[in-house]
């Protein structure tokens, strides 16, 4: 079982950035992969970013965010970030991180567990 809390979120202009936290609980954290999503109103939740369990180097990002947005994990803290640099308004959302077994996925059905989510709002 594995418990996750983000946290970061808030209002920026565009241009700003932020770092999204998600803390896990847990001992075996490290042999999770995780994934940020996010779901802006009215729309479907979609996948942002994952990073490989530990001792694999992986990463990945929807087009829309390369460049912009990096996915990083601390083990020895539990915690996954997304750091997020040169914010648009089309980014605004509820940003949810979430963790499965081994094997990274982009897909959320894949997920096991998520957080509870935190609003990241973007004003031009």
């Amino acid at each position: 079982q594995v418990q996750l809390v983000e946290s970061g979120g808030g209002l920026v202009q565009a241009g700003d950035s932020l770092r999204l936290s998600c803390a896990a609980s847990g001992r075996t954290f490290s042999m999770y992969a995780m994934g940020w999503f996010r779901q802006a109103p009215g729309k479907e939740r979609e996948f942002v970013a994952y990073i490989s369990r530990s001792g694999f180097s992986s990463t990945g990002y929807v087009d829309s965010v390369k460049g912009r947005f990096t996915i990083s994990r601390d083990n020895a803290k539990n915690t996954v970030y997304l750091q997020m640099t040169s914010l648009k308004p089309e980014d605004t959302a509820v940003y949810y991180c979430a963790a499965r077994p081994l094997v990274v996925s982009i897909r959320r059905e894949e997920y096991d567990y998520w957080g509870q989510g935190t609003q990241v709002t973007v004003s031009s």
